[in-house]
């Protein structure tokens, strides 16, 4: 779905909800129609999808009450994508997300995750991507982006936009300063995820892949093996560190016998060399 998201975003001519939005749909049509999807997909994303498949509104096929980790994981082109503004970013970010996932939570960690990947890559040292990404929680805590969700705050027992973003934003602080515990305890033997959560949602990934990466920034092979090893849902906590430590230190960093077996190395470098 992360190839769906970035060549939705090649294909259209600017980022906007209205343009992004039905090619983003078809892209996950066609994701989830795909032979190659034989990877146990979440059931939110194929139930999601299947509404979307058979033409209904995205803010009544999206899954109201989920907040599960596919949110993000699939982010990460939006942290990439030149040449568009911080509000286009996170628009995009949070669109993505809730074509399928409507929880609050699951928007504000799409966009927390598409702005350290965009931090990271601009030059962000890592010792102040934490600190970034929890005043983004603060600035943005109540703000709904209407032109880009419609109407997807109205639902039972939430009483404004302002307050349905805010829940989201506030778990994903939460979640954040559990990071800013773990780096601080400054031991880090064991399983990541007492320290930061399992990551089946998508709050927890986000800061578990954080805490991975943080831990040895500079290491990236270190990075995806100690995510990878968690007792979690492990593969969407390393492709989130992974891609965090290759924002930061570009392809280079990995060994060569990994970029000669990469899935889908076609496909990635027509993103690559667009964006590059």
């Amino acid at each position: 779905m992360a190839l769906a998201v970035g060549e939705a975003l090649l294909e259209v001519a600017t980022v906007a909800a209205e343009v992004l939005e039905p090619v983003l749909r078809r892209r996950f049509v066609e994701w989830l129609r795909s032979p190659d999807n034989t990877r146990s997909p979440g059931m939110t994303c194929l139930h999601a999808c299947v509404g979307l498949a058979e033409g209904l509104p995205w803010v009544e096929a999206t899954q109201v009450g989920s907040k599960g980790c596919g949110a993000n994981m699939r982010v990460t082109p939006v942290g990439l994508v030149p040449g568009i503004s911080d509000e286009q970013r996170a628009g995009a970010a949070q669109l993505q997300a809730a074509l399928t996932h409507g929880h609050p939570t699951a928007l504000a960690a799409s966009e927390l995750t598409a702005f350290a990947v965009f931090w990271l890559r601009g030059g962000l040292a890592p010792d102040e991507l934490v600190g970034a990404l929890r005043q983004r929680c603060a600035e943005e805590r109540t703000n709904y982006r209407g032109d880009w969700l419609g109407e997807l705050w109205r639902q039972p027992g939430v009483s404004s936009p302002r307050t349905f973003m805010a829940h989201g934003w506030d778990e994903c602080a939460d979640a954040l300063e559990r990071v800013r515990a773990a780096l601080a305890a400054g031991r880090h033997e064991g399983d990541p995820c007492r320290a930061t959560g399992a990551g089946w949602v998508a709050e927890e990934a986000l800061a578990t892949a954080l805490y991975c990466y943080l831990v040895s920034p500079g290491e990236p092979v270190a990075v995806l093996g100690r995510a990878a090893a968690t007792s979690g849902d492990s593969d969407s906590i390393a492709c989130l560190a992974g891609s965090f430590a290759g924002a930061s230190l570009g392809m280079a960093a990995w060994p060569d016998e990994w970029q000669d077996r990469i899935e889908y190395a076609d496909r990635l470098s027509r993103l690559g060399a667009a964006w590059d």
